[in-house]
């Protein structure tokens, strides 16, 4: 599975709690997008996080 290029943010185990309190694991995903951007060895096809991506620690490549 993917994770942030820049933060390293991935996925985490939790647990679907029920109302009768059962326990099921999940996955909880960040969200991850798929974007060229410019890093120190230049443009790369890389993973990124909204987060990063709206905090401005991305510079995104124009074309």
């Amino acid at each position: 599975m993917a994770s942030c290029a820049l933060c390293g943010k991935e996925r985490v185990t939790g647990n679907n709690v029920s109302h009768a309190n059962n326990k099921t694991k999940k996955w909880i995903m960040p969200n991850l997008q798929r974007m060229r951007i410019i890093t120190k060895n230049g443009v790369k096809r890389q993973y990124v996080c909204t987060g990063c991506l709206r905090s401005g620690r991305v510079k995104k490549v124009v074309e």
